[in-house]
């Protein structure tokens, strides 16, 4: 009965689109009108609170104006909000603030300095996390990135940015706010260079952003196209004796999928042919735009196959092969032509340009500030040692009450990273990020992935704003059992319960549910969806019917979700701040100091260790016993699946997945280190890693991939994300 109610809304919601016709009609909360004056076109965003909406369209409100402050005042019924005015865009300072800027820059700190004319050159591969990182932690992150990009701009030092694009394992809503801030870059009249030795899709999309683009005669480019799918472990299961007792609410919340089926549902099918089609309509668009191309150049392009760098040079796509001393020998022409040959290229590198204060540019500057608090990974009860990004409550929680009593703090952009993960986690952090909301303006900014858990959280914020390819949504709930008894009897190993109460045993996994258990289980299910889907209704003014024809687990880019009504605004963490200005009653010109608070975690043990995941594979579980479930399952599912690594790896994650325990020994070296190492990033991504537990996760595999990877809505075809380079940059110095 439930598939065919779900079944049949989701049909209803089609053959709507089909006919024309919107899904969801959300009167004054986001409406579009030409500006007389300006001929303009400008976007009205409601801002009357979710609980006033709700009273006027249920008759039990008394028609006053709600307030969304806290103070008992009446808050502005619309905010006409123009969409240009949240681009970032070039400002050439004045001449007044370029003295300034010259004058603090000649008594800087003897660290902070570098020559003029000097190339700020830049590194980017692997992961690039949302969360800035301390200074024992290698690499980078995208608000140290940005923020730089933006001091070269007005520094006067700098006269051009060079990076060199590596493969990336993060995802296109990142790859967008970095492309921003280039873009940025470019506008200020500075010179651009990208050069590129190895990179599919993703790397070329970012590298795109630069107004010339390099590589050697020798590099492998592989521009062919995008896939995205998913892989079926229901048939492993059947084998090893593992059935699968997973209920999920709504018909798109594929996330159990992987275990329950042995082909993808069509539900499935059509979400991910949806994210596909606007992963791959920007990505031409983008390339298009930036390369001086028509975007059906672009499609043939990804059509032909082309592998040869001299075709692609000849076709207008790189501006040149050039290897890394040819390059910067052009580089010193453009920045010292008048210097001897054999002196080196003036360059400072991205860590040491870091360490410039944003002040002497006038950035952070401003009697108001406003706090951008960001948030990455896995939503857990608790912090775990499996993984260095997660969000908990007791992370979180003091921060947001914190800033709640900071009167300093106008207002505060909620950055989210996140796929989901647990439910009572999710439901209480995002009542705490309701109470700022009463205090004072809350603007939830979207990176790669913000559903499930990660979309509960952001939803209790003022406005919304997200990437066009943000992962968001899947308003739905898996929760889930493993019935391991025909397992344990092909291995030899007996359990037995001794119980008191009629469902004692409702999670016991050595025997399937019971009609009583069974039924149980479903209504507790149903009662965590309805409570999600209802919350979200309440957060974002709609009525339950509406946004149950756009929740039931779907995932949404960003581009839909605006649409559709699940976010107000297109756009990065600039346009966030501006909108949490507006709200807060600051003039747009008005500077203010913009605060990033929330740091990567790091572990300085784990670093000399290898990292987390190693630490953890490396430990031996406290009193687990010496022949655990865990290491039955994998002796058992080890001989099955030994000639193939991809599934030894995926054997692995099935035991994590399954039994939600750290790795044994015997499992480690039955299945092999790579196996074990994606056993542990299985266990820290949360979903169903707590099996019993209510989970709110979107898809594991197909969607987003761990926390311990990158967040991506499409995989590019052909190049693994995150292989270094196993040569020296000529950026390093």
């Amino acid at each position: 009965m439930l598939g065919a109610q779900l079944r049949s809304t989701r049909v209803g919601a089609t053959a709507r689109r089909a006919r024309g016709v919107p899904v969801v009609h959300r009167p004054l909360v986001v409406l579009r009108a030409t500006d007389e004056e300006s001929g303009k076109a400008v976007t009205v965003v409601d801002e009357k609170p979710a609980e006033a909406a709700e009273a006027a369209s249920n008759g039990s409100g008394n028609g006053a104006p709600a307030n969304g402050n806290g103070n008992g005042t009446a808050a502005p019924a619309t905010l006409a909000i123009n969409p240009s005015d949240l681009e970032l865009t070039w400002s050439e300072p004045s001449g007044g603030d370029k003295f300034w800027t010259s004058f603090k820059l000649a008594f800087a700190l003897p660290w902070r300095r570098f020559k003029k004319g000097s190339v700020l050159a830049i590194k980017l591969e692997g992961e690039i996390s949302d969360q800035s990182k301390g200074w024992l932690d290698p690499g980078t992150s995208i608000p140290q990135l940005c923020e730089a990009l933006h001091k070269a701009a007005l520094d006067p030092r700098v006269t051009g940015l060079a990076i060199e694009v590596a493969p990336l394992a993060l995802g296109y809503a990142k790859l967008q706010e970095i492309r921003r801030y280039i873009t940025l870059f470019r506008q200020s009249g500075k010179f651009t260079v990208a050069f590129m030795k190895q990179g599919g899709e993703k790397e070329y999309y970012l590298a795109s952003a630069c107004q010339e683009i390099y590589a050697p005669p020798t590099a492998s480019l592989s521009l062919r196209g995008f896939a995205v799918g998913g892989t079926f472990l229901r048939g492993v299961l059947d084998k090893v004796g593992v059935e699968p007792q997973v209920q999920r609410i709504g018909a798109y919340k594929s996330a159990g999928d992987q275990l329950l089926r042995r082909t993808m549902a069509a539900e499935q099918r059509e979400q991910l042919q949806c994210i596909l089609d606007d992963t791959y309509a920007d990505w031409v668009a983008t390339v298009a735009a930036a390369r001086g191309k028509s975007e059906q150049e672009v499609r043939d392009l990804l059509d032909a196959g082309v592998y040869d760098t001299a075709q692609l040079a000849q076709g207008g796509w790189l501006d040149g092969l050039k290897y890394e001393d040819e390059l910067i020998d052009d580089l010193k022409q453009r920045t010292a032509p008048g210097d001897k040959p054999e002196k080196p290229l003036r360059r400072v590198a991205l860590r040491k340009y870091q360490a410039v204060s944003p002040t002497a540019f006038g950035l952070r500057k401003g009697k108001k500030r406003v706090v951008v608090l960001r948030t990455a990974g896995a939503i857990l009860g608790k912090a775990t040692s499996a993984s260095s990004a997660s969000i908990t409550p007791d992370s979180l929680i003091p921060k947001l009450r914190a800033l709640a009593k900071d009167k300093s703090v106008a207002a505060v952009v909620l950055r989210v990273d996140s796929p989901g993960g647990d439910a009572l986690a999710s439901d209480l952090m995002w009542r705490e990020v309701k109470k700022l909301a009463e205090k004072k303006p809350v603007i939830a900014s979207m990176a790669d992935v913000a559903a499930s858990g990660g979309y509960y959280i952001a939803m209790a914020c003022s406005k919304i704003v997200a990437e066009p390819l943000t992962v968001t949504g899947s308003i739905g709930v898996v929760t889930g059992k493993f019935n391991l008894g025909e397992l344990y009897a092909k291995v030899g190993y007996t359990k037995e319960l001794i119980s008191r109460g009629r469902f004692a045993e409702l999670l016991a996994d050595n025997r399937a549910f019971n009609s009583e258990e069974a039924r149980l289980f479903e209504e507790a299910a149903r009662h965590a969806y309805e409570s999600f889907r209802n919350k979200a209704a309440e957060s974002r003014g709609m009525s339950v019917d509406a946004m149950q024809e756009v929740a039931q687990g779907r995932v949404w880019t960003g581009k839909q979700a605006l649409q559709i009504g699940l976010v107000d605004a297109l756009g990065g963490v600039h346009a966030a701040v501006t909108l949490a200005k507006q709200a807060a009653g600051l003039a747009a010109d008005e500077k203010v100091a913009v605060v990033e608070v929330g740091r990567a975690r790091s572990s300085p043990l784990a670093l000399l260790q290898g990292g987390a995941i190693a630490s953890l594979l490396g430990a031996q579980a406290s009193g687990a016993p010496a022949a655990s479930p865990a290491a039955l399952l994998g002796l058992v599912l080890a001989p099955l699946l030994a000639a193939s690594p991809s599934a030894s790896a995926t054997a692995s994650s099935l035991v994590s997945a399954v039994l939600g325990a750290q790795l044994s020994t015997a499992v480690a070296s039955s299945l092999g280190a790579t196996a074990a190492t994606a056993a542990a990033e299985a266990v820290s991504v949360g979903a169903l890693s707590s099996p019993f537990g209510v989970t709110l996760a979107a898809e594991p595999e197909s969607i987003v991939v761990t926390a311990a990877g990158s967040a991506a809505a499409v995989t590019a075809a052909g190049v693994t994300a995150g292989a270094a380079s196993s040569c020296d940059s000529f950026l390093d110095e």
